[in-house]
């Protein structure tokens, strides 16, 4: 350790609030969001398709309030073999509104004349952190639990604060950038959906004011009733199989791990080659093939974009068509057409899109003309949304070699 950095532990730098005991009565469809174990996602708070409880709950006690910058630590979850549900993971609100700490995690309140507040919040992302805290760790079968005595007890080493300062600036400014771009990423993911809507939901496409209406269907005339087989050149599926995890091998990508377009690999496991060599065989993917979860949580959307090979399962596959894909994942992402699909789905107790369900549903569709003219627009949106991704996984990577570095002074600043 450097002459000028100094032990301390988390208890001396931070306190830790545990969050209020809300009731399951207490959850309504909206109103303010409460902060829960699942809403920790990728080191941000996630609010969508979350919890809400009545506003006169914001007459709790401040400690329970989440403001705007705020972080916050799951002390329940998985094993940190399993890192996006493990315990231990922390993630920073960014979100202007109020939100309510639900139990079971925890928010860090720093003294603030020993310690930098984003000091701490990355010290709280290294691997140091998150395996001190897998070794303190207690649980059976697949859930452990970490209290805030255990969490305290972890020890963290501080250079004087104006040195913590321009840590954190450094590493906050990899962050921002970051953000901005998913901010952009999200306003084009919404632009092309705004496309969508205009020209086939309210159905104002180019020239529609000099397009028939078929007295029959009361659409466009030339609009047809067809299968989703018409957007891609086939409809195939992943494995329903559980292959054994391994430590080095290909990624294995479920339903779960998709979301607007995107694939998160590092939430998920990796199986042998053997094994993906198998699923290969019967549904490989490639470039451009539509991800489509069918179990559990339905209508999950990834695109396939990387180079490496992986594998897929509890998944409808639709393999790319050229001019086609644009249009066949606005169809699929847009709420009308969710419902659609809801209203058809298979299931009681959980719900499903069997493959024969999706190779049979249909739907009016229009000419192929339209739906290349709109490939034309809304493809370019597509294609900077994915390069914005692939600039921030370069980003996080450089980020997250620099984060050790410069926590352990190997660094100067």
């Amino acid at each position: 350790m450097k002459e000028d950095w100094r032990e301390y532990t988390i208890d001396d730098v931070a306190k830790i609030i545990n969050g209020y005991a809300f009731k399951s009565k207490d959850f309504i469809s909206s109103g303010v969001p409460i902060i829960k174990i699942k809403s920790l996602k990728d080191k941000m708070l996630v609010i969508d398709n979350g919890d809400f409880v009545d506003k006169d709950f914001l007459k709790l006690n401040e400690k329970y309030h989440i403001q705007y910058d705020d972080f916050v630590i799951a002390m329940t979850g998985s094993h940190i073999t399993l890192p996006s549900s493990a315990v231990g993971r922390v993630a920073k609100s960014r979100h202007k509104e109020k939100l309510l700490l639900n139990q079971r995690v925890g928010k860090f309140k720093v003294k603030d004349k020993i310690c930098d507040h984003n000091f701490l919040y990355y010290f709280l992302t290294t691997d140091y952190f998150f395996q001190n805290v897998g070794l303190r760790a207690k649980g059976a079968g697949n859930q452990a639990n970490i209290s805030n005595g255990d969490i305290g007890s972890i020890k963290i080493h501080l250079p004087p604060l104006p040195t913590q300062q321009k840590i954190a600036s450094i590493l906050s400014a990899y962050y921002d950038l970051i953000e901005n771009n998913i901010r952009r990423i999200e306003l084009l993911e919404e632009q092309a959906q705004l496309i969508y809507e205009e020209w086939f939901v309210r159905k104002k496409f180019p020239n529609y004011e000099n397009t028939q209406i078929d007295a029959e269907t009361g659409l466009p005339e030339g609009w047809e009733k067809k299968g989703l087989d018409y957007l891609c050149s086939k409809i195939t599926d992943g494995t329903h199989d559980s292959p054994k995890q391994v430590n080095h091998g290909c990624y294995l990508v479920t339903g779960k791990h998709l979301n607007k377009g995107i694939i998160d690999f590092e939430s998920a496991y990796q199986i042998s080659i053997e094994d993906h060599e198998k699923i290969r065989k019967r549904s490989g993917i490639e470039k451009g093939d539509i991800l489509f979860s069918n179990i559990g949580t339905l209508g999950n959307i990834g695109v396939v974009t990387e180079d490496f090979e992986y594998s897929c399962k509890n998944v409808v596959i639709f393999k790319k068509k050229n001019c086609f894909d644009s249009f066949l994942y606005c169809y699929l992402t847009n709420p009308i057409n969710k419902i659609k699909l809801d209203n058809q789905s298979s299931g009681v107790a959980q719900k499903f899109y069997s493959l024969s369900f999706i190779r049979r549903f249909q739907d009016f569709f229009p000419q192929e003309p339209l739906i290349k003219k709109f490939d034309e627009i809304v493809q370019p949106i597509f294609e900077l949304k994915y390069k914005l991704h692939q600039q921030n996984q370069l980003l996080q990577e450089a980020r997250d070699i620099l984060l050790p570095r410069l926590m352990m002074g190997i660094i100067e600043v």
